[in-house]
């Protein structure tokens, strides 16, 4: 049983939230571009440049880039690699790849954050099904991020659209609230009870991100000391949107209008 933090939520404003949306909209074209890009022959590195530029045109900051001493604006993923990847001139992408991409935005005083599993070229269809997984439990969690509902309903429901179909949760790591700071109060548990945690109330903003594991959902971190990776070795995907309770159902800040 997960036991939530008893912590306070910030509530944002109607203002505060537009400024969120318009920023989750910049940065869910960035990703976008940067999926495209995400082919056979191109480095991390590659992307992790794209990204800086395509951040500068866009007048935002890259929130990853120096936080907590993190050396890039993206997370770069692949395979095995759960999360917190460094992208590498090193690392070339490879027909069959399961590549994360993780990044956050930092505009106007607030900060959103988004992930996506990529395939690149064309990959086997256990990997496919892991990816369907994975992006459907982030909206079986969605579903549940509703004014009234309590934050283990969100939990469990990610929980069991992932081990429904045989796999797993990492458990070390969580989805976070978010605004001024780009991790806040509460921290969000892959795993959970229904009906426990904290009520869930309009204007608050979550970053949802179910990590889902073919195997285990042990992991462990790398000599790097940022560099996430399942603990036996199997693949792993990641999605992640920001979220906002509203009064009436929510709202995915994270996306295109």
């Amino acid at each position: 049983m997960t036991v939530y933090e008893d912590a306070h939520i910030e509530i944002k404003s109607s203002s505060e939230l537009d400024i969120m949306r318009a920023s989750g909209c910049i940065l869910d074209e960035i990703l976008e571009e940067l999926s495209c890009h995400a082919k056979p022959g191109v480095t991390t590195w590659d992307l992790e440049m794209m990204a800086r530029r395509l951040f500068k045109e866009r007048r935002v900051d890259a929130a990853f880039l120096g936080y907590k001493d993190y050396p890039a604006a993206l997370c770069t993923s692949i395979n095995e690699e759960v999360v917190h990847g460094i992208p590498s001139p090193h690392r070339v992408l490879k027909k069959g790849d399961l590549l994360k991409i993780d990044a956050g935005l930092y505009r106007n005083g607030f900060y959103v954050d988004e992930a996506r599993t990529v395939a690149v070229g064309t990959v086997d269809e256990e990997s496919r099904r892991l990816m369907d997984v994975a992006r459907e439990a982030l909206l079986c969690g969605i579903d549940k991020a509703q004014a009234g509902n309590r934050l283990g309903d969100i939990s469990h429901a990610i929980q069991e659209a992932v081990e429904s179909h045989g796999y797993n949760v990492v458990r070390e790591y969580t989805g976070h609230g978010i605004g001024r700071r780009l991790h806040e109060s509460p921290q969000i548990p892959n795993f959970g009870s229904p009906n426990s945690g904290p009520r869930l109330k309009p204007g608050m903003v979550l970053a949802l991100e179910p990590m889902v594991n073919a195997g285990c959902w042990e992991t462990k971190v790398l000599e790097d000391q940022w560099t996430v990776v399942t603990a036996d070795g199997c693949r792993s995907t990641h999605f992640e949107h920001t979220v906002a309770i509203r009064e009436h159902g929510l709202e995915i800040l994270t996306q295109q209008g």
